[in-house]
Order: C-alpha cells, then structure tokens, then sequence
C-alpha cells in the first residue's frame, strides 16, 4: 500500500512472522508515530488485500487486533478509520506489540521459550556495548 503521503505497507509471504501480523504491526507503528493521524481512513479490505496480494480474511483480522488495540473503528458501510494514536508516554503498548510480534516469530521457527530469551537478553546486552 502507498498513498499520496507516502506511507508504504509491504507484506514478506517469505518470513515467519504471519501476513496479518505484518500488516497489523506496520499500520501501528504508523498510527503510533502519527504518520496515519486521527481521523484517517484506512483502505477498504478489498482494495489493501488486492494491492498486497493477500486474502480478504488476513486484512480483516489485521484490522479486527487494531481495533481491539484501541487505534482504529471500523463501521459498516463507513470504512476503518484511525479513532486515536497512543501517546508518547504509552511505550509499554508499543513493547506489548513488539512482543507479540516476536512470539509470532518464535513459533513459526519452532524454537524454545528459552532460545528465544536468550535471544532478546543477546539483543539487549549488545545494545548495551559501546
């Protein structure tokens, strides 16, 4: 997807992490940084799942988890809009959404609950370093 201000959405049908969550965790990361402000209307099911090459249902339950996340509405006949971006204070629902994502991640590789720990404490520690 890409508008007019150009605000790019790319799914990889390659990588682990699902297409819906893909697509979930980029439209928030642009609410989040106000780049889709308040009031803005997301494209049609249809119309993102046909420029993104992915079912109707994957686009539908992308924006089902971010209206359930508090950032979008979505209303019949009037499309899915952004209601309102988190705050600036509210990293916490950013970590939550990044986490979830990373467990999606982990399952899709089949890893242990360990290895992946081990893999956010290396993350951490190397960010860390000098």
């Amino acid at each position: 997807m890409t508008n007019d201000d150009s605000i790019s959405i790319n799914v990889n049908h390659a990588s682990p992490v699902p297409p819906y969550e893909q697509l979930r965790a980029q439209l928030a990361d642009l609410i989040s940084v106000g780049r889709l402000a308040q009031g803005a209307r997301l494209p049609s099911v249809r119309q993102l799942a046909s420029d993104l090459g992915l079912a109707n249902n994957t686009v539908v339950r992308a924006y089902r988890e971010l209206e359930a996340a508090g950032l979008v509405r979505s209303r019949r006949g009037s499309g899915t809009q952004v209601i309102a971006p988190p705050t600036a204070s509210d990293g916490r629902a950013k970590l939550t959404e990044h986490a979830a994502a990373f467990a999606a991640a982990v399952r899709q590789l089949d890893v242990t609950r360990e290895d992946a720990l081990a893999a956010i404490r290396h993350a951490l520690a190397s960010q860390d370093e000098p």
